[in-house]
């Protein structure tokens, strides 16, 4: 660190016009690279989704969305009565849409497309495979319907699950709209921490690793598909990140001018000791990510490859563009003086005191809260939002509640779509009705020697409870028929989802866990941190399922926040992002914390003294960094779509609880509670990771923190 300080002292202009022409070139970049970001959420190789790929290929339907046209006949009439005109009906719809494939009553006979009233009926409509989020076929079929049912007398709804959930929330703010929000509450944090017009370098340095990641993305998809869901992350957690490193050197740097340092010399030793901290909480919070590039699932590992950038350029940004600035304008810019850090923030090192000798019942307290906020997780299911918590209002919501009113569930929303040879077609849809839960199965069409039966279950399949269908279905028909069988549709992809991702979780958490107690041995010179370090982040992690579970599929404040009842369900794909992402952003703190620890005990002797100092020194950085945080991911929640808010608010929550709980009481606790031990580092390990090696002192200094206000060390 010293030797690339004093590098970038000796090059400051060369630095800075290079990092200005990549600030640059990232913003003519930006505009591009959203357009080459994918929606591709394929899963090669998992039974579901090929299945999905034969029916693609053969009927050239997709199973994505399935609409549902609701027709009712008028007061006093039934639906056998006008059975002709509401076949003429769908047959109109065939007739302006030929690409769709639709299942009908007059298609099947089956009698279980009627109500139990008597007076409506529905159709299974599958169109072609969806490329994006905008409109859909449903542009063709809604017209054909509408007009065809007008001129019979009939009236018509549509509903869709895809319907339903853009009913919910269709717009949102902008990414750039979304970024100005959270600088805006960031710049209002850092004026409160430095109380001068410093607080605009952290920004600067934002904006430069911001823009040069999304050139960095450009590149990245001339190489692969990379998931629309970056362009967030860039913005927001980039934010962050940035300005949380930036914002512990540029402390680290006040700190050693208010204790007479020369300014250059300054730069150098905030680079020394706080950067790294920095370079040691980038690299854990890369890997977490890069991590994601052993799951099976292409836009996870597009996310995972991604959101690797976004560390690593902030890292790369802020160990040379910020001391450049530092040394060349930071006493400038540091103006008004009115905040002065020679010493610990007497509140915080107050703080530490107090649970230095405390210890016990500091931990006691944490241990619980954590409890408590773990606790629902144990009920948390995964798979897709259910429909209750999407629109309860508008067109396709109303023509649901015809359906369910008159005694269809809402599986119909899910068919199951069930891939047989022609000569096995009967024998399929005779097991497939029998299967407890199913309402129907029917023909809905061969080809190519190829018969698709629909299976309408009584509930959608949308979570881990209730897919339970899908693999009953598979074993009848499996069991009755000879020959392949592809099942497809929405329950398959939840299984295939389950296979391909949480079956290779446990791989996942091992390698990060691995890697990062590795990188925290040779940071602390120590064993027992870096395992507490490990386990306390897990603890962390899952006290944020519990809360995202309570909030979010329970639905205790989901609506009162955001409109939105409870989920029933987190979407598959959020827990791997969630955790990596938290994983790594969460273990900045703990490497803030306790790299500051670490060098008070080297200089002192003393555990004690180690807390309070360094609790003192970045009790209020890390909780300002949290704050920075928690605004982008603010942001981010104001997204359109559930599944980014349910990622925003987890993320957001998780490091409040961290920055809290974890950070500002446990840990400080666990480490007076542990005292020499945790500074222990034998010398054969260290030789191996080529690190000074720590034993175990005689004695832990002075047996209590002293009273008096702190001084520095040094």
């Amino acid at each position: 660190m010293e030797s690339v300080a004093r590098f970038v002292l000796r090059h400051r202009l060369l630095v800075v016009l290079g990092w200005v022409a990549l600030m640059v070139a990232g913003g003519i970049a930006a505009g591009p690279v959203t357009d080459r970001l994918t929606f591709d959420f394929s899963l090669p190789g998992q039974p579901g989704y090929e299945a999905e790929r034969d029916l693609i290929a053969t009927f050239g339907t997709s199973t994505a969305d399935t609409l549902v046209p609701v027709i009712t006949v008028p007061e006093g009439s039934t639906v056998a009565e006008r059975e002709a005109e509401i076949a003429g009906l769908f047959d109109a719809v065939r007739t302006a849409a030929p690409q769709v494939r639709v299942v009908d009553l007059g298609s099947t006979g089956d009698d279980a497309f009627v109500t139990d009233d008597g007076r409506s009926t529905f159709a299974l409509i599958q169109g072609p495979e969806p490329t994006g989020f905008g409109p859909g076929i449903e542009t063709q079929v809604l017209p054909a319907v509408q007009q065809a049912a007008g001129a019979a007398g009939l009236d018509v709804g549509l509903t869709s699950y895809v319907l339903l959930a853009a009913g919910g929330d269709t717009e949102g703010p902008s990414v750039l709209a979304e970024t100005l929000f959270g600088a805006v509450g960031a710049l209002a944090v850092l004026i409160f921490v430095f109380a001068s017009f410093l607080a605009l370098v952290p920004l600067m340095i934002a904006a430069v690793s911001i823009l040069t990641t999304f050139l960095l993305v450009l590149g990245l998809t001339y190489l692969t598909d990379v998931s629309f869901v970056v362009q967030f992350l860039i913005a927001l957690v980039g934010l962050g990140v940035a300005i949380d490193y930036s914002l512990l050197l540029v402390s680290r740097w006040r700190e050693e001018r208010a204790h007479g340092h020369p300014n250059d010399e300054a730069v150098v030793i905030a680079m020394r000791t706080a950067g790294h901290a920095v370079v040691a909480s980038g690299v854990t919070v890369a890997i977490s990510l890069l991590a994601l590039i052993i799951v099976p699932v292409p836009f996870l590992r597009s996310m995972g490859l991604g959101g690797m950038l976004i560390p690593l350029v902030s890292v790369a940004v802020v160990l040379t563009l910020l001391p450049a600035l530092l040394s060349k304008i930071g006493p400038r810019v540091d103006w008004p003086r009115i905040r002065h850090d020679a010493v610990a923030a007497r509140g915080w090192s107050a703080w530490a005191r107090l649970i230095v000798r405390r210890r016990w019942i500091a931990t006691g307290v944490a241990v619980l809260l954590l409890a408590l906020l773990v606790a629902p997780v144990f009920h948390l299911k995964i798979g897709q939002s259910n429909t209750e918590s999407l629109s309860q209002s508008g067109p396709a919501f109303d023509a649901l509640q015809v359906l369910q009113d008159g005694g269809v569930g809402d599986g119909v929303l899910t068919p199951i779509a069930v891939l047989v040879p022609d000569a096995e077609a009967d024998a399929a849809v005779t097991a497939a009705s029998e299967v407890p839960g199913v309402r129907m199965a029917v023909v809905g069409g061969s080809r190519d020697g190829v018969t698709v039966v629909d299976v309408v279950p009584v509930d959608e399949t949308v979570d881990s409870t209730s897919i339970a269908v899908v693999d009953d279905v598979r074993a009848a028909v499996t069991d009755a028929v000879e020959g392949s069988v592809g099942i497809a549709g929405t329950g398959a992809i939840v299984q295939d989802y389950f296979r391909a991702v949480y079956d290779n979780f446990p791989y996942v958490l091992g390698l990060i866990a691995l890697i990062t107690f590795v990188l925290l041995v040779r940071t602390f010179r120590s064993l027992l941190l870096p395992i507490k370090a490990v386990v306390l982040n897990l603890v962390s992690l899952a006290a944020v399922f519990g809360a995202i579970t309570w909030f979010w599929q329970d639905g205790h404040g989901s609506d009162a926040v955001f409109g939105i009842s409870a989920t029933g369900a987190i979407t598959f794909w959020l827990p791997v992002i969630i955790f990596a992402f938290l994983f790594g952003l969460s273990m900045d703190y703990e490497v803030f914390i306790l790299a500051r620890m670490r060098e008070e005990y080297d200089a002192t002797g003393s555990t004690g003294r180690a807390v309070v100092t360094g609790l003192g020194r970045t009790g209020r950085l890390v909780t300002s960094a949290a704050l920075i945080l928690f605004f982008s991911f603010a942001a981010l929640a104001s997204s359109p779509g559930t599944d980014i808010k349910v990622l925003g608010t987890a993320l957001g929550v998780g490091i409040l609880i961290d920055a809290t709980i974890v950070r500002a009481l446990l840990v400080p606790a666990l480490v007076s509670l542990f005292g020499r031990w945790n500074w222990w580092l034998p010398g054969g390990l260290a030789r191996v990771l080529r690190v000074e090696p720590s034993p175990v002192a005689a004695s832990d200094g002075e047996p209590m923190v002293d009273e008096r206000p702190l001084t520095p060390t040094r």
